[in-house]
C-alpha cells in the first residue's frame, strides 16, 4: 500500500466520524521555544492548553514535522528520519479514552477491503501508564487484548507533558510485533527493535505545576476540558505495510536512495557503511526539499543553519561514497517526483527550490576544497614537527569556520597516518551546544508566559479597526506587568495592555508596529510596541506617562497619523518594487522577506547574482512609473483558493487561513496576499529611491529603498554634495566623474612614487644596519627598530636584504617598525643560523608575546605583531634573550 493511500485512508476514516480535516501547518512554527514543528501536536498547542478556543470539537490531520535531535541516528535505525509525517486525531472536550481507543483499534484492525489498515490483532501490543487502570480495562473490553499484551510502564515512556506547567496526562502506545526474526520475545517492555511503536494516544486530563523535569512534577487536579492528542507515524506504518525493512525503503524515500546508489556505483545492500550513507542522503535530501518549500533558506543561524547542515551532511555522504562532483540537480528532482503527489507545491515551485539547493552544493563543494587545503597544511605541519595528532582546536576551526565535517577531517587524517584529538574537539563542540541550549531554554521561558493570555483570548479575537480608522474607542480587557496579570498600572510603569478593539497595527508581514497613544479618563499611555503574542490577540506594550490605568476602563487607541502615512507608503512601495523585480528579472525572482517602516523598505528576493547598475535603474524606474500613473490600490477579503486562482502571490513561510486579504496595485500587475496597511493610490507613495543592493545568501539578494519624504531628503542631500564638489573642483556636474577619476589616478601615481622613494630609502639603510650586527651566542644578530614604515612587505624586504648582507655565518635579523599605528616585527634567519637552532617562526612568537599579539611563520622568515608599538624595543630584546639562551 502506497504512503499516499495510507494517509488518505486515515483522513477518510476520521472524516466519516465527524472530524474536521485540518491541513498541515508549516514546518516553521510560531512557537518561540521551537525552531520547527517537531511533533504533530505543536500547531494545536494553543487549543490543547486552552489559550485559544478550539474552532472544532474534533479534528484529524497529517502534519509535516522536522526533528534533528536524533540526527546521528539517521540511516542507522529503521525509523529515525529528520522529516516525517504525523497522522493525528484530536478531541477538544469531546470524546476521551474510550473513543480514542475505539477509533485506533478499529482503524488498525479493519480489513483493507473495508477501508482499514488491515493489521492482524495478534501482531499488536499496547502499553499504558502503570497507574492507568481505566485504559488497561478499555483495551481488554474494546480490543479483547489479553492481559499479557497490555504492558504497564512508567512516566519516562507513558506519560506526556511539555516539561512546563500546564496540561499533561498518561498515554497509551500501540506496537507492531515484527516477529521472532527481529529480536527477543517479551513485548515493548524489552525495548527491543522487534516491537515498532506505531501510534501514541495521549489522554490529556491533568494540570501540573512545580515542574522540575519532564517526569518530575505535581499534579494539581483534573483539567476542566479533557483532550485527546494522538500521533501515528506515517513512515512507520508505510514501511510495515509495504513489507520493507525501514522507512528509507518506502515509496516516498527509496527513489533518492536508488539514485544515490546509481550515481556512486555502490550497490545498496552490499556494505553496511555504504547503506547508512545512502539512507542519510535519501532522508536529508527529502528533508531539505520540504524545508525549502516552507520558506527556509540556507544560512549560518537558526533554521537556515539546520537546513545547511542537512544539505552538507548529504553532500558529505555522497563524497564518502566516492562522488566528488555535484549531484543535487538529480537527487532533488528525484525527491520532488516522489513527494509532489502529496505536496503539489514541490512541482509548481521546483525551479525556485532547486536553485537554493544547487547553489548551496556549489558553495559547499568550494568549501570542501578550501577546507581540504587548510587541512592538508595542518597535516604537513604536524608531520614536519614529528607529531602524530592534529589538534582538536584545528578540527573545530575547520568545522565551525569552514563547515568542514569532523568525519571528513578524521578520514583525511587517517589516510595520512595521523589521528585527531577528538576529545578536545568534543569539548569545544559541547561548549558550543551548551550555549545553544541556554538560548533554547530562554525561548522556552518565553513560551511559558503565553498561558497568561488565555483568559483574554477566551473573550474573543481583538478587533483591528486600523484599516479605516486612526482612532477607536474600546475597553481595557487586561493589564500585565512583568508578565503577570494585574488590576492596574501606574505612572512610570511599563505594561502590556489588552483592548477589545484597537486601531494600532501589530507588527506582522514585514511591517513594523504603529506608533501612537492610548488615552482614557485620567490616564495616557505611550505605545512602545504592538504584537500578537497568540493568534487572534493583540497586545500593546506601553509606558504609563500619566495617571493610572485599570481593567474595565474605557480606552481610545490613537495612531500617530504621520508615522502611519509614511509606513503605508513604504509598504505599498515594497509591493511596487516586488512587481518591478519580477517584470525585470522574471517570475523566479520572488520575495523571501521584507521590512517596512516609515520612510524605508527592504526586500529580500530569490536571485543568484548581483544586479547591474542598469538593472537597478530599470527596477527603480518601473516602480516610479507606477507611482506616476497613480494606480488604484484595492483590498478584498476572499477565500484562499479564490486568491490563488486570481494569481495572488502567496509568500512561502507565511501562514494563511481559509480567508485572506488580497491587495491589488494596478489590478493584477501587483497582486499579493497581505494584511498590512496601504495607500489608497500609488501616487501617495511619492518617490522610491533605491539606495542599496546586496547579497544575503547564496541565492538571495536584498534591495533597500527610501520612500516618500525620506527619499526626497536623501536625494536633496546628494544634490548638496554634488553642488559642493562642483564648486570645490570648479567642474560642471556632468564632468565630475571624469574629473574625480583624473584626481584619483593622480593620487595613486603620487602614492606609488612615494612608496618607491620610501623603499629606496630603506634599501639604502641595509649596509648601516648590517654593520651594526652584534654577536649573540653563535649568531650574528641585527635587532633594530626603524620607526614608521608604509607596509609590512617593505619591512620584510629590508630584513631579507640585511640577512643577505650578513654572509654565510649564522645570521638572524630582527626588524621592528610601526605600520598603520601598530607594531610589526619581521624575523629572518639564514641557513647557518637555522642549522644552529634559530627558527624565525618561534622567534616571531617571542616578539609578539611582548607586543600583546600573535605571530609565527616559516623557519626562514616570519612575522609578529600586536597592539603596543611602544613595546618594540622590549620585543627585540626578548628575541635576543631567547637567542642567547640557546
Amino acid at each position: 500500500m502506497k504512503t499516499a493511500e495510507l494517509a488518505d485512508r486515515f483522513l477518510r476514516y476520521f472524516e466519516k466520524r465527524d472530524h474536521t480535516i485540518v491541513p498541515s501547518a508549516s514546518l516553521v512554527t510560531d512557537d518561540p521555544a521551537l525552531l520547527f514543528t517537531v511533533a504533530g501536536m505543536v500547531p494545536f498547542i494553543p487549543y490543547l492548553s486552552g489559550v485559544v478556543p478550539a474552532p472544532f470539537r474534533r479534528a484529524a490531520d497529517i502534519q509535516k514535522c522536522i526533528r534533528t535531535n536524533d540526527i546521528e541516528e539517521v540511516g542507522k535505525t529503521p525509523r529515525h528520519g529528520t522529516f516525517f509525517q504525523m497522522l493525528g486525531n484530536w478531541s477538544f472536550g469531546d470524546y476521551f479514552k474510550e473513543g480514542a481507543i475505539t477509533y485506533a483499534w478499529e482503524l488498525l484492525t479493519t480489513s483493507e477491503a473495508d477501508g482499514g489498515l488491515g493489521f492482524d490483532p495478534k501482531d499488536l501490543w499496547v502499553t499504558v501508564y502503570k497507574d492507568d487502570d481505566e485504559a488497561a480495562r478499555l483495551w481488554r473490553t474494546i480490543a479483547g487484548l489479553p492481559e499479557e499484551r497490555i504492558q504497564r510502564l512508567d512516566k519516562d515512556t507513558n506519560y506526556w507533558s511539555t516539561g512546563l506547567p500546564g496540561p499533561a496526562g498518561p498515554c497509551s502506545e500501540i506496537f507492531f510485533d515484527q516477529g521472532p526474526a527481529y529480536g527477543i520475545d517479551g513485548g515493548p517492555a524489552t525495548d527491543d527493535d522487534r516491537y515498532v511503536e506505531i501510534w501514541n494516544l495521549v489522554f490529556m486530563q491533568y494540570a501540573i505545576d512545580d515542574v522540575t523535569s519532564k517526569y518530575d512534577f505535581r499534579i494539581v487536579g483534573e483539567l476542566p476540558q479533557k483532550n485527546i492528542d494522538t500521533g501515528m507515524g506515517l513512515e512507520r506504518i508505510a514501511f510495515i505495510k509495504q513489507g520493507v525493512q525501514n522507512m528509507y525503503e518506502t515509496d516516498q524515500v527509496r527513489p533518492v536512495l536508488d539514485l544515490a546508489s546509481e550515481l556512486s556505483g555502490r550497490r545498496y545492500g552490499a556494505d553496511h557503511g555504504d547503506d547508512v550513507r545512502m539512507r542519510i542522503i535519501a532522508d536529508h535530501v527529502r528533508s531539505s526539499l520540504m524545508l525549502l518549500a516552507d520558506g527556509v533558506t540556507p544560512s549560518n543561524e537558526g533554521r537556515g543553519y539546520i537546513l545547511r547542515r542537512l544539505m552538507r551532511r548529504g553532500i558529505r555522504s555522497m563524497r564518502l561514497l566516492g562522488v566528488d562532483g555535484p549531484t543535487f540537480p538529480e537527487l532533488f528532482a528525484a525527491s520532488r517526483d516522489a513527494m509532489k503527489d502529496a505536496y503539489p507545491e514541490l512541482g509548481t515551485e521546483y525551479s525556485r527550490l532547486s536553485a537554493y539547493a544547487i547553489a548551496e552544493e556549489e558553495t559547499f563543494l568550494r568549501t570542501l576544497a578550501a577546507g581540504t587545503t587548510t587541512l592538508d597544511l595542518s597535516v604537513a605541519e604536524t608531520k614536519k614537527s614529528g607529531g602524530t595528532t592534529i589538534a582538536g582546536s584545528e578540527a573545530f576551526l575547520l568545522h565551525d569556520t569552514y563547515g568542514f565535517p569532523i568525519d571528513l577531517t578524521l578520514e583525511i587524517a587517517e589516510e595520512a597516518g595521523l589521528t585527531v584529538d577528538r576529545a578536545a574537539f568534543d569539548t569545544l563542540m559541547l561548549e558550543q551546544r551548551t550555549r545553544a541550549k541556554a538560548d533554547a531554554r530562554s525561548r522556552k521561558r518565553a513560551l511559558a508566559d503565553h498561558g497568561v493570555y488565555r483568559e483574554f483570548r477566551a473573550k474573543g479575537e481583538t478587533v483591528f479597526t486600523g484599516y479605516t480608522d486612526l482612532e477607536t474607542e474600546s475597553t481595557i480587557l487586561g493589564v500585565l506587568v512583568d508578565g503577570v496579570s494585574v488590576d492596574r498600572a501606574r505612572t512610570g510603569e511599563v505594561a502590556e495592555v489588552i483592548l477589545a478593539d484597537t486601531a494600532l497595527y501589530a507588527e506582522s508581514g514585514g511591517q513594523v508596529a504603529d506608533k501612537g497613544i492610548i488615552v482614557g479618563p485620567g490616564y495616557e499611555l505611550e505605545v512602545l510596541d504592538v504584537q500578537k503574542p497568540v493568534a487572534g490577540l493583540i497586545s500593546h506594550t506601553v509606558e504609563v506617562t500619566s495617571g493610572e490605568v485599570g481593567v474595565g476602563q474605557p480606552a481610545t487607541s490613537v495612531v500617530d497619523a504621520v508615522n502611519r502615512r509614511a509606513a503605508r507608503q513604504a509598504h505599498s512601495a515594497t509591493h511596487l518594487v516586488h512587481a518591478a523585480l519580477r517584470d525585470t528579472l522574471g517570475k523566479s525572482a520572488t520575495q523571501a522577506g521584507s521590512l517596512n517602516r516609515a520612510g524605508y523598505m527592504r526586500l529580500d528576493f530569490t536571485w543568484g547574482q548581483a544586479l547591474s547598475s542598469e538593472t537597478r535603474t530599470e527596477i527603480e524606474e518601473i516602480a516610479n512609473n507606477a507611482v506616476r500613473d497613480n494606480l488604484e490600490v484595492t483590498t478584498r477579503v476572499v477565500s484562499l483558493d479564490e486568491a490563488k486562482s486570481l494569481g495572488a502571490m502567496a509568500l512561502f513561510g507565511e501562514k494563511y487561513g481559509d480567508t485572506v486579504r488580497m491587495v491589488d496595485i494596478g489590478g493584477p500587475w501587483s497582486r499579493e496576499l497581505c494584511a498590512g496597511t496601504h495607500v489608497v493610490s500609488s501616487a501617495e507613495i511619492g518617490l522610491v529611491n533605491l539606495v542599496g543592493e546586496s547579497s544575503v545568501g547564496a541565492s538571495n539578494r536584498r534591495v533597500e529603498a527610501l520612500v516618500g519624504l525620506d527619499a526626497f531628503r536623501d536625494l536633496a542631500a546628494e544634490r548638496a554634495i554634488v553642488s559642493q564638489l562642483t564648486s570645490t573642483l570648479k567642474t560642471p556636474r556632468d564632468q565630475l566623474p571624469a574629473r574625480i577619476a583624473e584626481l584619483t589616478a593622480s593620487l595613486k601615481a603620487a602614492e606609488k612614487r612615494i612608496a618607491a622613494f620610501e623603499a629606496r630609502a630603506l634599501t639604502e639603510r641595509i649596509p648601516a644596519l648590517a654593520a651594526n650586527a652584534e654577536t649573540v651566542g653563535p649568531h650574528r644578530v641585527v635587532a633594530e627598530t626603524i620607526g614608521a614604515a608604509s607596509s609590512a612587505d617593505d619591512v620584510r624586504s629590508l630584513a631579507l636584504g640585511v640577512r643577505d648582507r650578513l654572509g654565510s655565518e649564522p645570521g638572524v635579523v630582527v626588524i621592528g617598525a610601526e605600520v598603520g599605528g601598530r607594531p610589526v616585527v619581521i624575523v629572518a634567519t639564514n641557513e647557518a643560523a637555522r642549522t644552529a637552532g634559530a627558527r624565525a617562526g618561534a622567534l616571531a612568537k617571542v616578539a609578539a608575546a611582548t607586543l600583546g599579539g600573535g605571530g609565527g611563520g616559516r623557519d626562514d622568515v616570519a612575522q609578529g605583531g600586536g597592539t603596543d608599538a611602544t613595546s618594540l624595543p622590549a620585543a627585540l630584546s626578548a628575541v635576543k634573550a631567547a637567542l642567547g639562551s640557546r
